[in-house]
């Protein structure tokens, strides 16, 4: 059973910001675009501090709208989002040990997005290291260590999390050696989402009940950003602008992780914005022409801020 209740209304505004992204950007087709929204009525139970139980949490209705949100596809670098609670469990359960190395490579791989400290905190998560090719018997056993965090997540019996693979690291020109054995000749390991599936991961994030409640609180931390262009890093790519952040007013409170390569962007926020009620958004695009334009994600955002009015 889904986590949100499927909502006519919702329906209904959803497709009406589908149909208007389609007539402003012909290029995006019906098949290049996932959505995922929803919204908190009062009372909210998200953003409290972890002051809900997560069975209260999880027993409480929330409503929202997906289309293709069931689809599997390649997540860039919203998967940290996956590694950022998995990491939090492990220092939890102390299966691991926090470092100030560890915890500069926890806040960059969200704040920055780095694909090497990612790459050490899928160390640290699996045990294992990048490195020449292996030879099939010690390659098996590497491989079946590198599944530590699909399995983690797949024990949480989560509907959403059917199917998806969260195996990988993430990387700039690409993987090599024992990582290119593993993702796969024609790439079929590779890391796979849904965007129903990482709205119920930042869900459980923003609900203070994914890990425990203070271990919440520090995620929310690392993944607060700022809605004011003057208050944005001077990089292109700060996870803001030509991401949802940008088609928000300026007082908005946003909390986010964005992810793009040639061929994807994407990005998954939580939003509180001015005179509306709080929700959440997860928007993947696809296609090269469609991951290179930065005004399709803003504009989806805004015109769902400017739907949300009318509820």
């Amino acid at each position: 059973m889904l986590f949100f209740q499927n909502d006519a209304t919702l329906e209904q505004l959803g497709q009406d910001v589908l149909a208007a992204a389609w007539a402003k950007f012909p290029g995006l087709a019906r098949n290049q675009i996932a959505l995922t929204w929803i919204v908190y009525d009062d009372p909210v139970i998200v953003n409290t501090g972890g002051a809900i139980s997560s069975g209260e949490f999880w027993g409480y209705p929330v409503r929202g709208f997906s289309y293709r949100g069931v689809e599997r596809i390649y997540p860039a670098s919203v998967v940290k989002l996956f590694y950022l609670v998995a990491i939090q469990e492990w220092l939890e359960k102390e299966m691991v040990s926090t470092s100030p190395e560890l915890e500069r490579a926890i806040e960059d791989m969200i704040v920055e997005s780095s694909n090497d400290a990612t790459s050490l905190i899928v160390d640290v998560l699996s045990g294992t290291t990048s490195g020449p090719e292996l030879p099939p018997d010690l390659f098996a056993a590497w491989a079946k260590q590198r599944q530590i965090v699909n399995r983690y997540y797949q024990a949480l019996g989560w509907e959403e999390l059917r199917g998806v693979n969260i195996n990988q690291k993430t990387w700039g020109d690409g993987p090599y050696g024992r990582e290119r054995q593993f993702v796969g000749e024609t790439l079929e390991n590779r890391n796979m989402l849904t965007t129903d599936a990482i709205a119920r991961l930042l869900h459980s994030i923003v609900g203070g009940v994914a890990v425990s409640r203070d271990r919440c609180q520090t995620m929310m931390k690392l993944l607060r950003r700022s809605a004011q262009a003057s208050e944005l890093p001077s990089n292109e790519e700060n996870q803001v602008m030509g991401f949802i952040g940008e088609g928000l007013p300026s007082q908005t409170k946003l909390w986010s992780k964005a992810g793009w390569t040639s061929r994807v962007r994407h990005d998954a926020a939580y939003i509180e914005a001015p005179y509306t009620q709080p929700y959440l958004l997860v928007i993947f695009t696809e296609g090269r022409l469609n991951s290179q334009n930065r005004e399709i994600i803003p504009f989806l955002s805004h015109t769902l801020l400017q739907k949300m009015t009318e509820l």
